[in-house]
C-alpha cells in the first residue's frame, strides 16, 4: 500500500513524538510506500530517499499527488486529521486516526483547539474515519467522548525497541554514581501529582533502612527541593540518588540494572509511558493502580498494583516485592514474554496494518455496493 501519515506540528513533541516515525520505519520494513506529512523534515522516514518527509509542494504534487492507498492521521480532531479526511473521501482511501490524549489537551489551549477542532470539522472527520487507534485508556475514553462509536476504537501501546531495551545491560549512570545494591527506579517528571512523597516514605518505613537497596530518582522537575528536604528528615538521605534525566540512550541501561520500577502516580495525568520498557528490560513494575497505568500492569503478573497516594498499602507493596527474589524473577520474565510477544515495534505495525487492509476491503465493498445501484448512488459516492 501506498500509506501517507499526516501529523500535527504543533503537538507532534508533546504527542508521542516518536511513535509516527518508528511506526513509518516499521511499514517500510513490511514493503509499503510511506509518506510522511506536516512534520519538520527528516522526522519521518520515507521511501525513495535517505530521509526527510514530502510537504505540501514537495514534487509539485504534496499530499494529493501521492495518490495514498491508506492515511493515517494523529489527534483525532487536529487540522492533520481534517487534511486526512479530506483527502480520504477525493482518493477513497481508508482514514486511519491515532489518538495520544496528552495531558496538554485539558489545558486551556488543549480545550480551545478541541473547540474548534469539534466545530469546523469534528462530524466531517468522524463520519470519515474507518477507525481509531488508542494509545492509552484515557485516549480511548477521549476518543469516545469525542463521539467516536467505541467499537471502532481499539486500545494498542505505543511500540518499544526491543533490541535496545533488553534484560543483561549495565549503567554507565550506576558506575558514575557509585550506586550498589538492589534499585528502586524512579523515572519521570519530578512533580507534586506523581507521587514520590508517598513512595519514600515506604523506602523509608522498609528496604531504605538497609544497605543492600538504593533509591534511584532519574528527571527533573520543580517538586526536587521538597522532595530532598523530606529524604533528609527521614534520614534517608545516604540510600536515595539523584541522577537527573538520563540521556535517551542511557536508559535502557539504566532500567536493565534496577530491580524494580516505581510508579506512584496520584492522578491520570500520569500515562506509564516507561512501563513497557521497563517491561522489556525485563524489569518489574510496581504501580499506582490508576486507571491509565493498569492497563500497562498485569498485578501478580509482572509486578504489583496499590492504591495512589495510600502509604500503608504501599509500604506493604514494596515490603512483598522486596522480599521475594523468586517472584522479582518470575515478574520480569513475564514482563519480557509480553513485550516480546506484544509490545514490539513490528507487532504493532503489523496491527495498524492489519486495520487498514480490513478497512481498504470494506472501503471496496461499500463502494461496489453503492456502484451497483445505479448512477445516482455513484454521484452520491464521488461526492460524500
Amino acid at each position: 500500500m501506498r500509506i501517507a501519515l499526516l501529523v500535527n506540528p504543533f503537538t507532534l513533541r508533546s504527542k508521542g513524538g516518536d511513535h509516527a516515525p518508528e511506526l513509518a520505519r516499521e511499514l517500510l520494513g513490511l514493503g509499503h510506500t510511506v509518506r510522511g506529512f506536516g512534520a519538520p523534515p527528516g522526522t519521518i522516514p520515507r521511501s525513495g530517499g535517505a530521509g526527510g518527509i514530502a510537504t505540501e509542494g514537495e514534487d509539485g504534487h504534496g499530499l494529493l499527488g501521492f495518490e495514498p492507498d491508506a492515511i493515517i492521521a494523529y489527534d483525532a480532531l487536529s487540522p492533520a486529521a481534517w487534511l486526512g479526511a479530506r483527502t480520504a473521501r477525493r482518493v477513497s482511501a481508508p482514514l486511519l486516526l491515532v489518538e495520544v490524549g496528552a495531558k496538554s489537551d485539558e489545558h486551556w489551549r488543549g480545550r480551545m483547539l478541541h473547540r474548534i477542532g469539534e466545530s469546523l470539522w469534528g462530524a466531517y472527520v468522524r463520519r470519515t474515519a474507518s477507525s481509531v487507534v488508542a494509545l492509552d485508556p484515557i485516549a480511548y475514553e477521549r476518543a469516545v467522548r469525542r463521539g467516536f462509536d467505541k467499537r471502532s476504537v481499539t486500545v494498542l501501546p505505543a511500540g518499544v525497541d526491543l533490541n535496545l531495551y533488553r534484560p543483561g545491560l549495565s549503567s554507565g549512570i550506576i558506575l558514575r554514581h557509585h550506586i550498589r545494591g538492589r534499585i528502586l527506579l524512579y523515572a519521570g517528571y519530578i512533580d507534586h501529582n506523581r507521587g514520590l512523597d508517598v513512595l519514600i516514605a515506604a523506602f523509608a518505613n522498609t528496604v531504605g533502612q538497609r544497605a543492600d537497596w538504593s533509591l534511584v530518582i532519574a528527571g527533573e522537575g520543580p517538586a526536587q527541593p521538597a522532595l530532598r528536604a523530606r529524604i533528609d528528615r527521614l534520614g534517608i538521605g545516604s540510600r536515595v540518588h539523584w541522577v537527573g534525566r538520563p540521556r535517551d540512550e542511557e536508559l535502557p541501561g539504566l532500567m536493565s540494572a534496577s530491580t524494580l520500577l516505581a510508579v506512584p502516580a496520584l492522578d491520570d495525568s500520569v500515562r506509564g509511558r516507561q512501563i513497557p520498557r521497563a517491561m522489556a528490560c525485563g524489569l518489574p513494575v510496581i504501580a499506582a493502580d490508576q486507571k491509565s497505568l493498569r492497563h500497562f500492569v498485569e498485578h501478580d503478573g509482572w509486578g504489583l498494583l496499590a492504591p495512589p497516594g495510600d502509604l500503608t498499602a504501599w509500604t506493604e507493596m514494596l515490603r512483598r516485592a522486596s522480599m521475594s527474589p523468586e517472584a522479582r524473577k518470575r515478574w520480569g520474565a513475564r514482563a519480557r514474554d509480553t513485550a516480546l510477544e506484544k509490545l514490539g515495534w513490528p507487532t504493532v505495525a503489523r496491527t495498524f496494518e492489519s486495520l487498514l487492509l480490513r478497512a481498504r476491503g470494506q472501503l471496496v465493498t461499500d463502494v461496489g455496493t453503492e456502484l451497483s445501484r445505479g448512477p445516482a448512488a455513484e454521484t452520491a459516492v464521488r461526492d460524500r
